[in-house]
Formats: C-alpha cells, sequence, structure tokens
C-alpha cells in the first residue's frame, strides 16, 4: 500500500528534520566521528541520510555547545557535552508527552 502524502511529510519531519536527536542519541551511546555517523543512524533508526548533512548537524551542535570534539589521529571524534544530554532529554519527554495526547 502506497504512503499518503501526509504520512511522508511526518515521516520526513520526524527524522530528517530532527537529525540533531538521533545524532545526539548515538553519542549517548558512545563517541563517533561523521564519517561512520550515518551508518549508524541508519544501523540503530532504520533511515539514512546524506553524509553532508552529518557534518553541517555536528558543526551547529558543538557551536551550540551540545557536543564537542578531539582529534585523534586523522579523525575527529565527537561526543556529547552535559548541555546536550540535557537537550536531549528535554526533547525526549517532549515527544514523550505530545504522543500521549494525540
Amino acid at each position: 500500500m502506497e504512503e499518503s502524502r501526509p504520512m511522508r511529510r511526518l515521516r520526513r519531519t520526524l527524522t530528517k528534520g530532527n537529525l540533531w536527536l538521533y545524532i545526539l542519541s548515538e553519542l549517548k551511546r558512545r563517541r563517533v566521528y561523521a564519517y561512520g555517523l550515518s551508518k549508524d543512524i541508519e544501523r540503530t533508526f532504520g533511515w539514512s541520510h546524506g553524509l553532508i548533512t552529518s557534518y553541517v548537524v555536528l558543526y551547529k551542535l558543538e557551536k551550540e555547545g551540545l557536543i564537542s570534539s578531539e582529534f585523534e589521529g586523522r579523525r575527529k571524534y565527537y561526543r556529547i557535552t552535559r548541555k546536550g544530554t540535557g537537550e536531549l532529554g528535554k526533547a525526549k519527554a517532549y515527544l514523550s508527552q505530545l504522543s500521549r495526547r494525540l
């Protein structure tokens, strides 16, 4: 059965439109590097996104202080900060509350 346009829009908004949630969730489990991040998200959550998109979102999250980075050899690894953990918790609580109201 074909998916309706509103359902496709909802799925896109809840996935690619909020990639930061998925990135913070992955970083809460362990530190990661950008190149492997899209594959990690695909494996964990069942959807994929472009590699460049990861870099853009990582840059914004680091600028906001939600994640930090460090080089190990040639790879730049990212980890979640306390502020990022707090924002992830707020987002999860909001989505949970919204889900109950729907």
